[in-house]
């Protein structure tokens, strides 16, 4: 060991003792500047007497009384220290920097807020807008409110002027301090990234396209948290540690201010070379945000280097292992990557979709008006049935978790398509499964892309109603989203699918009808598409229903129609959760009542109830009843129920499912999955049959 070794060891040593001596006086500023002398004197004594041994230098001088005269110290001194009235406890140090800091908080919320509003100040200053006057007192109030706290602050720090602490309260504050350096370090870096990616976005955004001034506008304000958010930070953290310093003389501090400047000299330089980089080479890059999240990575790597080595300088504890903090974070960190991951577009059916031949179908005649959003069939051929294939709760799931299930139920609706060739599809709901559960993915926009992109290939009219799973609350795509894939999907796109670009103004995300027309241009049947909507919000699975505005334009519809047509017109209505008809249909079947007559099917479902409807009542069927133009209905929800029984003249049937993921154990059952052909005919009469998946692949 090297003198240099050995001398470090030592002085080691005497700081040890003399902190041993301390710990039971109370912190002041002299206290702290003895101890600073007195470590002194002893270095110096033991370097006046080389022939001494450190064991015989610190018996000398074993007690506090001896350690301060050899500084030129009292015992007076030394009692002053110990018997200091003014001492702050514990309990009262938490109590009273529990308030400043509320107070600090508070001071960072209204900065971050002030920062907002000086940036509507500009807009509004550049764009001469009549909110310039109402926002320029709305940030005076701001700023004022901002300075009273911060008044506030300073005034109890002068009540509490010279008073000590205990040396519990000391250690407290001590640890504070250490907490809010490394985490104004942080903050500071923080800021600096948080700039230059907030700067970046935007500069990608406003060159990216033909964005308008209003749209730039508002995306610049839309992400404005994100300079927000650091701007708290470093204001909280500035003055907590601010606090921290008035109150503590520690050995620290300017080296601290001085590991400050320095991270704010590093992190001007390391953006401005990262940014002349991005500007030097922007012609030559096909993405300048990949340079730019480069950049932030790197940068985070260099400041984590930077907290496990040379900020330990400037802190009595650099890292302080809390397992139950670490847990805390690395769950929600997970847990957001797994949210992530699990609301991303991902297309790996996408292979199988590609493959899929154009299925052989007549060529009827679609055209749509763009005033009613009404689409219209015209069959080409003089007295031919007009096809309809029904197909409910497909459940995609879109995850590389439900890959496999996914391709069943892909598969499974081709060979229904291929084996009954229909003029048209129908999905009553439940096209995909963003739930997270069963699939591991919230994403229900890449499966609603894959089923418009399969049945693109197929080559076949298709429309839809929502089912409740659709868009579900944590969704990736919320209604409004979901309904603009589908426009972009829609028939003028496509040629497919049979979206409306006008909906009604009622309740429900897709209410729609399809004119079915003959050949010489008369009415067949009218076909209408209702949303059974999805929750009531009041509790877990308590499901919605069609609502009386819903029902009173289903009857305009009908009404308009029989007037155009001069007759009571034939129609088939579609929905997704079964009206509580159904329900009752099925008890009278049970009890062998003849109100209802028995086609076809069976109801097994057993997971919640048999018949799976809402507990409010629909006035969808008496309305249909009194119309008489209704003669059937179809909906799903129910995966194992596929019953037909006709009660009061209409027939209500349930349509097999397709669904391979939803439910468990489901994928090895295969009696209730396949499909039903509804066959239109020439005199507008029709009838359905069951095209069970096992009949037509075994």
């Amino acid at each position: 060991m090297d003198d240099r070794d050995n001398k470090k060891r030592i002085d080691e040593r005497i700081r040890r003792l003399v902190s041993l001596h301390f710990d039971e006086i109370p912190y002041s500023e002299e206290a702290v500047a003895a101890r600073g002398a007195i470590e002194r004197a002893l270095q110096k004594e033991l370097d006046a007497r080389p022939d001494a041994s450190m064991a015989g230098i610190l018996r000398d001088y074993s007690s506090l009384d001896a350690m301060a005269e050899l500084a030129g110290l009292s015992p007076e001194d030394v009692e002053a220290w110990r018997s200091d009235p003014l001492v702050i406890e514990l309990k009262d140090a938490k109590r009273g920097l529990r308030l400043q800091r509320w107070r600090i908080y508070g001071v960072g919320v209204l900065a971050a807020a002030l920062l907002a509003e000086l940036f509507w100040l500009i807009y509004d200053a550049v764009t001469r807008s009549s909110d310039f006057f109402f926002v320029l007192v709305y940030s005076i109030t701001l700023l004022a409110a901002a300075l009273a706290l911060l008044g506030a602050v300073r005034g109890s720090e002068r009540e509490i002027a010279g008073r000590r602490y205990d040396a519990q309260a000391f250690e407290y504050m001590r640890t504070l301090n250490d907490r809010y350096s490394k985490r104004l370090l942080n903050s500071i870096a923080l800021m600096f990234a948080a700039v230059a990616l907030f700067a970046g976005i935007e500069l990608v955004f406003s060159v990216a396209g033909n964005s308008k001034d209003a749209e730039d506008v508002g995306f610049f304000f839309t992400n404005l948290i994100m300079l927000q958010i650091p701007v708290f930070l470093l204001i909280k953290n500035t003055l907590c540690l601010r606090l921290l310093h008035q109150r503590l003389a520690l050995p620290h501090e300017k080296r601290f201010w001085k590991h400050a400047a320095g991270m704010v000299l590093f992190s001007t330089a390391y953006w401005l070379l990262a940014g002349i980089l991005l500007f030097a080479l922007r012609e030559r890059l096909l993405h300048p945000i990949n340079l730019l999240a480069g950049a932030e990575v790197l940068f985070a790597l260099l400041v984590f280097v930077y907290n496990l080595t040379l900020r330990k300088r400037v802190t009595w504890h650099n890292l302080v292992f809390n397992p139950r903090r670490v847990g805390v974070i690395a769950s929600v960190v997970l847990l957001a990557a797994a949210l992530g991951i699990m609301q991303r577009d991902t297309f790996y059916t996408q292979p199988y979709i590609n493959s899929v031949p154009v299925v052989k179908h007549a060529a009827n005649t679609i055209s749509y008006d763009d005033l009613s959003g009404v689409y219209s069939i015209q069959m080409t051929r003089e007295g031919a049935d007009f096809k309809i294939l029904h197909l409910t709760d497909i459940h995609l799931g879109g995850s590389l978790y439900s890959y496999s299930k996914d391709i069943k139920a892909l598969e499974a609706r081709y060979a229904e398509i291929t084996y009954t060739q229909p003029d048209l599809v129908v999905v009553t709901g439940d096209l995909c499964f963003p739930l997270g559960i069963m699939s591991l993915s919230f994403n229900n926009s890449a499966p609603v892309q894959q089923f418009a992109a399969f049945m693109r290939n197929v080559g076949v009219p298709w429309c839809f109603t929502y089912g409740n799973h659709d868009t579900e609350t944590l969704a990736s795509m919320n209604q409004d989203d979901l309904r603009s894939v589908y426009m972009s999907l829609s028939y003028k796109i496509s040629g497919t699918l049979l979206y409306p670009y006008v909906q009604p103004d009622v309740t429900g995300r897709n209410n729609q009808v399809i004119e079915v027309l003959n050949a010489d241009g008369s009415l067949n049947t009218a076909l209408f598409l209702i949303d059974s909507n999805a929750y009531t919000g009041e509790g877990i699975n308590v499901y919605d229903y069609i609502h009386d505005d819903q029902v009173e334009w289903y009857a305009q519809q009908v009404e308009r129609l029989n007037e155009r047509e001069g007759r009571v017109v034939d129609s088939l209505v579609f929905f997704h959760i079964p009206l509580q008809q159904y329900r009752t249909a099925y008890e009278l079947y049970l009890a062998d009542s003849p109100e209802v007559v028995y086609y076809f099917g069976q109801n097994n479902e057993e997971a919640i109830d048999k018949v799976c409807c809402s507990d409010y009542p629909s006035s969808l069927f008496d309305r249909m009843v009194e119309l008489g133009s209704t003669t059937g209905t179809f909906c799903g929800h129910d995966h194992y129920n596929n019953m037909s029984l006709e009660y009061q003249g209409i027939r209500l049937t349930y349509g097999m499912s397709i669904d391979y993921l939803a439910m468990p154990g489901i994928e090895d059952d295969v009696e209730q999955r396949g499909a039903e052909l509804i066959t239109l005919h020439p005199d507008g009469s029709w009838d359905v049959t069951q095209i069970p998946l096992t009949s037509i692949t075994e």
